[in-house]
């Protein structure tokens, strides 16, 4: 964690973007399960996948369930978290290997 603070200027500007990238993958989910229920356009699949890779795993994951949203498709309901496993797993690992 201390590497991608350094990256963000400090922890708390790195809870902040993490906070609202969160809420943003949580946002995106409750609105393309709209747009789907109005028959309108919807969020591409590689926007709802990108915003997990940036951070927003938790929001996204939360939204598809909440609002019960692309939980049939094994590519959301393995690959959200698989993908929120690796980012985890990869902080840690970089965080002890750097700072040891």
């Amino acid at each position: 964690m201390r590497l991608l603070a350094e990256f963000f200027g400090g922890t708390k500007n790195l809870i902040i973007y993490l906070a609202v990238i969160n809420f943003i993958g949580f946002i995106a989910m409750w609105s393309d399960k709209r747009k789907a229920q109005k028959n309108q356009w919807r969020t591409p699949e590689g926007t709802l996948m990108g915003i997990c890779l940036l951070g927003g795993g938790i929001g996204t994951i939360w939204g598809m369930y909440k609002f019960r949203h692309k939980t049939k498709k094994l590519k959301f309901t393995v690959g959200m978290p698989t993908i929120l496993i690796i980012e985890i797993i990869l902080l840690v690992y970089l965080d002890i290997k750097l700072y040891l």
